[in-house]
């Protein structure tokens, strides 16, 4: 082979790798930062870069705000490197003790903290994971919707959207639990930010769910799963395509409400590395999503 035959071979295979890339137009894709702490530590700009290489524009951070700690970063450095390659800060994972009313006032301060980090990034979304399930009770739960209303409140006064993410072990994961968030939180406040592994996982429909709470979708998380109740949590988790939700079916729900934001890969496990699953996941994207909705 001549160095001439090599170099077109090169090029065109870069050509259909860049091909593969989600589109990123009403539907723009990211990851979550999480499923890097399971991995030797990296520098974040490690992440940006397989953001970039991948076709996953945005990133919702997790663990604010000591991951800024964890990888020795300011805001203002992150936002400097992810303007560098065209990517953007979407959200955090936030949670705190929303069934104590006790410790309410502690909550709004730490969500205050949390938006004025994400202003940094122009980000306008707060993504709010319930207490643990071990904190389940009665008024703990309507502690809880009242506290996501005002944090709503709060989120709007500030310029955001805050939304529920439903979580296995969480006081969300049931659909009755589900429902019952929903009809407790004032749709006008508080948003809705499913994860369709937590859905599937819990016996919930994701894209009878979608369908149900689309005039409250906020943004979302698509997760693939199978169920195993012999399996830790993490191994029941797999790359798009490789489980049994049903995702074409979720895509025509976004279609058919013109959807125009999020949608977060956020994996909690990478069997060959974060790269590959990325690969795997954007070419799932282009090749059975995208020719529902793109």
């Amino acid at each position: 082979m001549t160095r001439r035959t090599a170099l077109a071979l090169f090029a065109s295979t870069l050509t259909r790798a860049a091909d593969r890339l989600p589109a990123n137009k009403n539907v723009k894709w990211a990851l979550g930062s999480n499923l890097w702490n399971s991995f030797p530590p990296v520098p974040f700009t490690d992440i940006f870069d397989v953001m970039k290489d991948t076709g996953f524009i945005g990133v919702r951070v997790t663990q604010f705000p000591a991951i800024l700690k964890k990888y020795d970063i300011t805001a203002e450095q992150m936002k400097k490197e992810a303007d560098k390659r065209g990517l953007s800060i979407i959200t955090i994972s936030f949670n705190g003790p929303t069934h104590d009313a006790a410790q309410r006032e502690t909550v709004f301060a730490n969500a205050r903290t949390a938006m004025n980090f994400l202003k940094t990034f122009d980000a306008k979304l707060l993504v709010v994971f319930p207490p643990n399930r071990s904190n389940l009770t009665e008024a703990g739960f309507k502690t809880m919707c009242q506290t996501f209303n005002q944090l709503g409140e709060l989120a709007g006064e500030m310029g955001f959207r805050a939304g529920l993410h439903n979580h296995m072990g969480e006081m969300v994961q049931t659909q009755e639990e589900l429902d019952r968030c929903m009809a407790l939180t004032d749709p006008k406040l508080f948003w809705f930010s499913p994860d369709t592994a937590h859905l599937h996982l819990a016996g919930c429909d994701a894209a009878k769910n979608l369908e149900k709470y689309k005039s409250r979708l906020m943004m979302m998380d698509y997760k693939d799963a199978k169920i195993d109740p012999a399996a830790k949590f993490v191994d029941t988790i797999y790359d798009l395509g490789d489980g049994d939700i049903d995702f074409p079916a979720c895509h025509r729900v976004l279609k058919s409400m013109n959807y125009k934001g999020w949608i977060c890969v956020d994996l909690d496990i990478a069997r060959k590395g974060p790269r590959a699953s990325y690969e795997r996941c954007g070419a799932y994207v282009v090749s059975k999503l995208e020719p529902i909705y793109v």
